[in-house]
Formats: structure tokens, C-alpha cells, sequence
């Protein structure tokens, strides 16, 4: 989500629609039999005080890394897959593993938080730093959006200030190990200063725009930016 949501559709063509009630209804007793299961699995975990403030409000913190998507995992391997980008840029690309690697792989620590209200700490990315392919791209002035698209179709628009903020990655590694399929590899998108829907997975293309525009879970209720510190669930 992929986010760590999967399949869904480009929000650039539809109409902005308004806040659905039953969607915080579904995510919320979504969220209820999740929190059940895990608290009988011992999977919820009590910050300590002096981490309470690491942890964003109405986040609960787990100890794994739970799966949350429609049904659709693409299975890519990494010699099939290739990433484009265009729109207000100067260099656009179409590319495959091989060039992508190119730009230095590196590591990065960031926590994940969950628009369903789960956290998980200190998770050790490796990839390409968001902010390296960025300057490859050399976006115009005017762009100030970044819309991305999954391979399952799937769809968010990220505003670039956050696109290419610190941690932000195109992370092909999770824990020393190559993504698996159902966590989005072999690419995929992170961006830890937001709700993890805007992580796309199954990463695809990248569209440099100035306009937000509705991605799948945006036309949905969801808030068009997804601050966890700010609780930006919904519109």
C-alpha cells in the first residue's frame, strides 16, 4: 500500500467524492477483531514513558509486521521489473533493476505507522534513498506532487516535500532480506513521516505533477496527506 493496502486505482480521473461514514465503520471493527487477535497472540505491546512520545496518537504498538491488502499481491521477480517517471521533470526514465541499483544502495531506521492504528518500531530498510532518484529526475519548479502507481493498479499522490524528506525510500530490503512478495517486493515505496497507504507497494511509475489528485484510499474518506502526528485519517 501499499501502502500496506494493495490493488486499487488511479484517482487522477475521478471526481473528489464526499467522506464515506461506513469506511470508518469498516476500518474500525477491521481494527477491533485485528487488536482481539493480537492481544490473544501477545502481539500488543505497552510503550515505556520515555517512549510514549515516539509513538504518534491512537497508535498501538506490535511486534510484527501484519499484512493488510485487497487480495492482489503482484509476484515480480527483480529482472522483470521496471519503474518509469515523467511528467514535470527534465530527465524522465524508464528503467529497469540494474539501473536503479546505479544510484548507491543505503540503509535507513524508520518506524511504520498504520492508518488502522498499529505501529511497529526501528524497522531497517535498504534501498534507494527517495531524494537520490529525485535529483536524477531534476523535477521543474512547478512540480509539487509526486502521484504513484502499483503494479496491482493501485494508486496515492504524496506531496514531493514529503517524497523526498529523510528516510523517505524506494526500499527493496526489510530486516537484511529482499522484500517479500507480500510486503510490496522486490520495490516499494517508504515514506515514514506518513500513514503507511502512501508506501506504495509493487512500485511502478511516478508522475511529477502540481496537483494533489485522489488516489485509491484518498477517494475513498481518506485525508489527502495522511500526518500520523496530526491523526490525518480522514477527510
Amino acid at each position: 500500500m501499499g501502502s500496506l493496502f494493495a490493488l486499487a486505482i488511479t484517482g487522477s480521473c475521478l471526481e473528489r467524492p464526499r467522506p464515506r461514514p461506513h469506511i470508518r465503520r469498516m476500518n474500525r471493527d477491521k481494527l477491533i477483531d485485528a487488536k482481539t487477535r493480537w492481544a490473544a497472540e501477545g502481539r500488543l505491546l505497552v510503550p515505556q514513558p520515555a517512549e510514549r512520545r515516539r509513538l504518534p496518537p491512537g497508535q498501538t504498538l506490535v511486534t510484527d509486521w501484519p499484512v493488510l491488502d485487497l487480495g492482489t499481491q503482484p509476484n515480480l521477480r527483480p529482472r522483470d521489473w521496471r519503474l518509469s517517471a515523467g511528467g514535470l521533470v527534465a530527465r524522465p526514465i524508464d528503467w529497469g533493476w540494474d539501473e536503479l541499483q546505479h544510484l548507491g544502495e543505503t540503509e535507513s531506521v524508520s518506524d511504520i505507522h498504520c492508518v488502522t492504528q498499529w505501529s511497529r518500531y526501528d524497522n531497517r530498510w535498504g534501498g534507494i534513498r527517495a531524494a537520490a532518484l529525485v535529483r536524477r529526475l531534476e523535477p521543474l519548479p512547478t512540480a509539487r506532487f509526486v502521484r504513484i502507481r502499483s503494479f496491482d493498479g493501485y494508486g496515492t499522490t504524496v506531496p514531493l516535500a514529503d517524497f523526498t524528506a529523510e528516510g523517505a525510500m524506494l526500499a527493496t530490503h526489510w530486516e537484511g532480506a529482499p522484500l517479500t512478495r507480500a510486503h510490496g517486493g522486490p520495490v516499494r515505496l517508504v515514506i515514514p513521516r506518513l500513514y503507511f497507504w502512501k508506501s506504495a507497494k509493487w512500485l511502478r511509475h511516478l508522475w511529477f505533477t502540481d496537483r494533489d489528485a485522489p488516489g485509491y484510499w484518498e477517494a475513498r474518506g481518506y485525508h489527502p496527506r495522511g500526518d500520523p502526528w496530526r491523526q490525518e485519517r480522514y477527510r
